[in-house]
């Protein structure tokens, strides 16, 4: 598989392990990262250390989530085809935005994962919150190191799958050494920032209250200097050692010297511990942890440590001191070992490959289309011969009709008979169920059996779903069969201020693309699992217009594909009286559901407004037909239907 992955952090040498096991696995990966990042207090400048892998790329800004990469350097990624994108980015990040934006027009329709470690739900800032929203409907899937940031991608709109992945480490570099237990005085390790969340003042206070303990802080940031005076202050200065920024073997030797780590983590209101990679280095040095209860802690510690209160130096340093006692100190070890065996690298590559499937498996999406019959099956045929056996079609029969049968016999598709005229929105839904209980439940091509379209027009169709996980719906443009006029395919939803527009023969101002005609519709399974069937409260019309109603205000996009199909048009109506009837009473329904009973008066008296003026000044048919039309809303358009029923 063609990975290509882009991380701001991998300018650690050690944090490009997850590429390694990645190729190890036999994926074929390239890197982007930033030149050069602060990472634990310090600049730290890329260096490629053999990794032919990874290029990197000049950034602006040094908030992790503030900032922007080189959008030359992008470009470039991005100019050779992959299976899958990894943006190992916050969704909400600037750079997110950037890298989405230039893959758009790179034309790039490979899907894309997210990553996220934000376990605190934030409402952030427009336009922040407008990137994040299409970011991640647009994912075909994201990872996460906490269960809870999980939960919260997909409260804000991720429909791709979502797998909690560690952030790893290597077991083969952060090993342990053969030792014994501490006995007597032992020493607590701090491996991290030295800031205000992180509670080091706190452990600092709860080593002076224990006088067997001494501690050896490793790491930078802007509170080492206040840090170093509470040590003087509380008079333990002679048992603290600062010993300042370390990575890669350095680190390792400094874990391998401690007896326990600490990690005093505090929550504030704006940030919680989202993983503690130190917690699970430790551990894998055989070092037990000893830690606070707070964010993503006791998912990482678990079983293998002790969790304390946070905030709180009386159970932190009762807990160090516990933690090195022999016997209890072995337990902890052994347990810690088996803990982070299981977030070594090459189980997080099996990880990342499994949620790399699923996204192109979401991408290489079934289909299945259903066809609505009525009446005699005159262009049921042309339909079928038009799919050419390659899009899986399923005919209900409202009609129950033995030529339907006939027909779908020939072509060799299934026919399910509906029993009685169910309407369309209720045929369609027989049809959805009667695929479920075949076990199908891919996308869903909807199609009148008096429109014709393509394999490859609908193929085309298809891609255009695959490529924008945003999509519910997908038309196409369509003909007359016979004169080859361009029906018009885009229409503006009804609404009552838009009833007094056309009241006022202003109606060609109203250009929205608000719904594609249903004649020719392809749905997309995910937003029908979120938004529901059709509405059977339409049994003819306005049902498909309805629909795509309650996608848009989920905020889902509908789209007309760049490909024709032909329709006869009112091809299956019946009476035409009949489908008078049925249209108007849709309108009326659908009007009501969603401006209520005055949204509803105010476009009956539009609709009767217009249509009587239009009995005045026109003549001959489209006289008769606007005042037939004043006439059936002065009565109800539901009445009305119910009479022709």
């Amino acid at each position: 598989m063609r990975v290509q992955r882009i991380a701001h952090h991998a300018v650690v040498s050690a944090w490009r392990e997850r590429e390694r096991a990645l190729i190890a696995h036999g994926h074929r990966v390239s890197l982007l990262s930033a030149t050069v990042w602060d990472e634990g207090g310090q600049p730290v400048t890329l260096s490629a250390d053999g990794d032919e892998f990874v290029q990197s790329a000049r950034t602006w800004g040094t908030h992790p989530n503030g900032f922007l990469y080189s959008p030359s350097a992008l470009w470039r990624a991005l100019a050779t085809p992959v299976d899958v994108l990894d943006l190992h980015e916050e969704p909400y990040a600037l750079a997110t935005a950037e890298v989405l934006a230039l893959r758009a027009l790179r034309r790039r329709r490979a899907p894309y994962v997210l990553y996220s470690a934000q376990n605190i739900d934030k409402r952030f800032p427009a336009p922040f919150r407008w990137a994040e929203g299409r970011a991640l409907r647009g994912a075909a899937g994201a990872y996460v190191c906490n269960t809870e940031a999980g939960r919260i991608l997909r409260r804000k709109g991720l429909r791709g799958p979502v797998h909690t992945i560690p952030l790893g480490v290597d077991t083969t570099v952060f090993a342990p050494v053969d030792r014994p237990a501490p006995g007597g005085r032992a020493t607590v390790g701090y491996v991290g920032r030295l800031a205000t969340h992180k509670g080091v003042d706190v452990l600092l206070h709860a080593v002076a209250a224990q006088p067997l303990l001494r501690l050896v802080i490793v790491g930078d940031g802007p509170e080492r200097a206040a840090l170093a005076e509470l040590a003087r202050s509380l008079s333990i200065g002679e048992r603290v050692e600062f010993a300042g920024f370390a990575a890669d073997t350095e680190l390792v030797e400094h874990y391998r010297s401690f007896d326990v780590v600490a990690v005093p983590s505090r929550s504030t209101p704006h940030w919680l511990e989202q993983f503690g990679r130190v917690a699970i280095e430790a551990m894998a040095c055989g070092v037990p942890v000893v830690a606070t209860h707070t964010g993503a802690l006791p998912d990482v510690v678990g079983a293998a440590g002790i969790l304390v209160p946070e905030g709180d130096p009386d159970a932190l340093g009762e807990a160090l001191v516990r933690a090195t006692r022999p016997g209890y100190w072995d337990e902890l070890r052994a347990e810690g070992l088996h803990h982070a065996a299981r977030c070594d690298w090459s189980s997080v590559a099996a990880q990342m490959t499994d949620l790399y499937s699923e996204a192109l498996g979401s991408a290489l999406r079934t289909l299945d289309a259903v066809i609505v019959a009525y009446g005699e099956p005159d262009g049921l045929s042309d339909t079928l011969t038009a799919l050419d056996g390659q899009v899986p079609a399923l005919v209900v029969d409202n009609s129950s009709h033995p030529g339907t049968r006939e027909v779908c016999e020939r072509h060799g598709v299934e026919y399910v008979d509906a029993g009685s005229n169910l309407g369309f929105a209720a045929g369609v839904n027989k049809g959805l169920s009667a695929l479920a209980d075949r076990g199908r439940d891919g996308d869903v091509l909807l199609l009148n059996p008096d429109a014709t379209i393509s394999a490859e027009a609908v193929a085309e169709m298809h891609r255009l779903v695959s490529a924008d996980r945003n999509l519910a719906a997908v038309g196409a443009h369509q003909v007359d069969p016979v004169t080859r006029a361009r029906a018009r395919v885009w229409w503006p939803f009804p609404t009552p201020w838009g009833a007094w527009v056309e009241a006022l023969g202003l109606g060609r101002l109203r250009t929205s693309h608000g719904f594609a005609i249903g004649s020719v519709l392809l749905l997309r399974r995910e937003a029908l699992d979120a938004l529901g069937v059709l509405d059977e409260r339409f049994f003819l019309y306005a049902e498909e217009v309805d629909w795509q109603r309650r996608a848009r205000r989920a905020g889902w996009k509908i789209a007309v594909a760049d490909v024709e199909a032909t329709h006869v048009g009112a091809g299956t109506g019946g009476d035409p009286g009949a489908r008078e009837a049925y249209f108007y009473g849709s309108a009326e329904r659908y009007v009501r559901k969603h401006y209520r009973a005055l949204g509803w008066q105010v476009y009956r008296a539009a609709t009767v407004a217009g249509a009587a003026v239009r009995a005045v000044l026109l003549r001959g048919a489209r006289a008769q037909e606007a005042s037939r039309r004043r006439q059936i809303f002065v009565s109800g358009p539901v009445v009305w239907e119910r009479e022709w029923r």
